[in-house]
């Protein structure tokens, strides 16, 4: 069995987040130096209380000594204050930008990412990455970064102040330093693994909120709520345990940080009495030197804290990272050609000997040797049973999926030849199950087109009358409408018709349609079957046949079969010369054969 590779340290790991951060750098290095000056001005206050123990108090007497000293802890304050506020003031800024660079930055790579990744992942995982990770990142970056180099300074400087101003009782705080350290170690080992489980079971508690938010009409209609509730809870339990299982971690490690060093004070003060009675130590000295770790003692009760903060840091950025390094297997071309001007009409779409398996998938490939070829402006139905391949087929000429073997061409051009948006404008989609975002009907419509003004109106007015979508200017607010999310607020028919007049606006030179009627009445799909009719004279359309119906609108008709084509032609001939396929549109329709008897043959 091969070694497994120790994970990356965590300085390794936050280290990554330097290509984000560098243009904040410099801003987030000055606030840091400002929050140093102010632990500085801190450490110099019990310096100035002993030469004022040492001189006025147990010396001459000076009232004038003691109020100067006043005077100069009061500026040293003031002037401590003023650096904490230009801390927050350079610092906040930039550190928000570097989270909205970051987010945008993953959003971005999700949207390049292939159809291939988003079917693996849960959406509930990407967005706690990218909302609540990110934020733990910026959180880190402006303050637990800064305060833990900052605090690490003011320790080193305080101790070495104290060693300075008493060895005995310096080596005595440096004694106590030890199981700090130790505990420190231990501490990051146990909450470094508790961290990343508790970001990954808020990422599927999120994936649960989706899927039950998105699914609540099933879950009603089936009265499955409170099974869906007792599975939130089970997991909502869990990630509480998790929780409590860190704050528990932290606690002890608090704790201790906290009562060593009062211990270790309580010890000093016993061997510092005795030693100023001794006259071995100034009174003045031992009032700095417990000044000084009075100071010294909140940098180290905050190291569990800030040690916490950076551990989930750690955490944030290994799941954020393990997203942004994700490689996208569609990619732009180095060398991209375009396709050929056409003359108004369609194009021809070739597939060459197309194979295609999921990748890390067993068994049979979905596609195997898929050789089809449709002529300019010709309309093909694609006709096969359950699973046979028809879906992933069509999404290969949009390359949503890359073939993993043959080609797919346009024009003669292989469609791994040309840049996506070349390849996304010449081919547009229409899915069996339309999804529609939460903006105005006019939007959703002319997605796919850049045009404005008149142009686009006279466009969508076209889409809308070919897919028989009026019922739009019925809306509250006709076609500036707000469709709620997904378009749920619409019968299936109604965003099927809306997905159809999208996919048409675009005015593309292939047409891919995946059964985009089946939730239309017959007598929609008849007026909207017509207006396709004449609009696709011109366009080269493959459409998928859930049903006897919508090979009516095909000039040819492909039987898929197991992944392989095994038959083409016209309806009528497959009709009476292949048995596959009179058994697929009795398995597809109810009412059998008949209903295509007229069908163009």
């Amino acid at each position: 069995m091969p070694d497994v590779p120790p994970p990356p340290s965590t300085t390794r790991v936050l280290l990554q987040l330097r290509r984000w951060a560098r243009p904040a750098l410099p801003r987030i290095a000055l606030g840091g130096l400002t929050a140093l000056g102010a632990s500085l001005l801190a450490l110099a206050v019990p310096q100035v209380l002993r030469a004022i123990v040492n001189g006025p108090l147990l010396g001459d007497g000076s009232t004038r000594g003691v109020v100067l000293g006043a005077v100069v802890v009061l500026a040293l304050g003031i002037l401590e204050a003023f650096l904490v506020w230009c801390r927050r003031a350079l610092i906040l800024t930039p550190g928000t930008g570097v989270e909205r660079v970051m987010r945008t930055d993953l959003f971005r790579h999700l949207l390049d990412l292939p159809v291939e990744f988003h079917d693996r992942w849960p959406g509930g995982q990407l967005l706690s990455r990218i909302m609540s990770d990110l934020s733990t990142i910026r959180r880190w970056t402006v303050f637990g970064l800064v305060m833990l180099l900052v605090s690490a300074t003011t320790v080193l400087v305080g101790v070495v102040l104290m060693i300075w101003t008493s060895p005995v009782l310096g080596a005595v705080y440096v004694a106590g330093a030890v199981p700090v350290i130790w505990l420190g170690f231990r501490f990051r080992e146990d909450y470094k693994v508790v961290a990343r489980r508790a970001r990954d079971q808020a990422g599927d508690l999120a994936t649960t909120v989706e899927e039950s938010v998105h699914g609540i009409r099933v879950l009603k209609a089936f009265g499955r709520g409170q099974d869906a509730l007792d599975d939130f809870a089970r997991q909502a339990d869990e990630l509480r345990t998790t929780e409590v299982h860190k704050a528990r971690t932290l606690s002890r490690v608090s704790f201790a940080l906290g009562a060593i060093p009062e211990a270790v004070l309580a010890v000093s003060l016993a061997i510092g009495v005795t030693l100023a009675a001794d006259g071995h130590l100034s009174v003045g000295a031992l009032v700095a030197f417990f000044a000084t770790a009075a100071v010294v003692n909140n940098p180290v009760e905050r190291l569990g804290m800030l040690l916490a903060m950076t551990l989930d840091a750690r955490a944030a950025t290994d799941r954020y990272m393990q997203v942004i390094e994700t490689g996208s297997t569609v990619q732009d071309p180095v060398r991209p050609v375009s396709l050929p001007a056409v003359g108004g009409g369609g194009s021809v779409v070739e597939l060459v000997g197309v194979g295609f398996a999921h990748p890390g998938a067993t068994g049979a490939a979905v596609l195997d040797g898929v050789d089809l070829r449709l002529e300019p402006g010709e309309t093909l139905a694609l006709v096969g049973l359950t699973g046979s391949g028809k879906t992933t087929l069509l999404q290969l000429v949009p390359r949503l999926y890359d073939v993993t073997a043959g080609s797919v061409r346009i024009d003669g051009v292989d469609v791994r030849d040309l840049t996506r948006d070349e390849l996304r404008s010449a081919v547009s989609v229409a899915f069996e199950d339309p999804i529609l975002f939460s903006a105005s009907v006019r939007e959703n419509v002319l997605l796919g087109t850049d045009l404005v003004g008149p142009a686009a109106d006279a466009l969508l007015q076209e889409a809308l009358d070919v897919s028989r979508a009026g019922f739009v200017h019925d809306l509250p607010d006709g076609l500036d409408t707000v469709i709620g999310e997904e378009g749920l607020s619409l019968s299936g028919g109604q965003r099927q018709r809306i997905a159809l007049a999208r996919a048409i606006a675009v005015r593309p030179r292939v047409l891919v349609l995946d059964d985009p009627l089946s939730a239309l009445d017959v007598t929609t799909e008849a007026a909207v079957t017509a207006g396709l009719r004449a609009m696709l004279a011109g366009t080269t359309t493959l459409v998928v046949a859930h049903r006897p119906s919508t090979v009516a609108l095909a000039d040819r008709v492909a039987v898929l079969e197991d992944g392989r084509i095994t038959g083409i032609g016209r309806h009528a001939e497959l009709l009476a010369t292949h048995p596959h396929y009179r058994y697929v549109l009795t398995a597809l329709s109810a009412v059998g054969t008949d209903e295509l008897e007229g069908v163009r043959g």
